[in-house]
């Protein structure tokens, strides 16, 4: 069931944001920390990593809490 939760929150978090990677991070802090998926300083964390990792930052932190909730 997380896995239908993942996806239909990143599907919304697709179509309702515009600007690219860095506009969808307050939305992706929104839904993640609301649902308890994660802390703030665990968002904060996660940023930092998906900076660093190679791609588009809003794909890989997506990738980061798809890994933390669904293994």
């Amino acid at each position: 069931m997380i896995y239908l939760e993942l996806f239909l929150t990143s599907l919304k978090i697709g179509l309702f944001s515009f600007g690219g990677g860095y506009a969808m991070l307050p939305l992706i802090r929104t839904e993640v920390v609301s649902k308890g998926w994660m802390t703030a300083p665990e968002f904060i964390d996660m940023v930092a990593i998906s900076q660093m990792t190679p791609g588009p930052i809003a794909i890989n932190a997506c990738t980061f809490v798809g890994y933390k909730m669904g293994g």
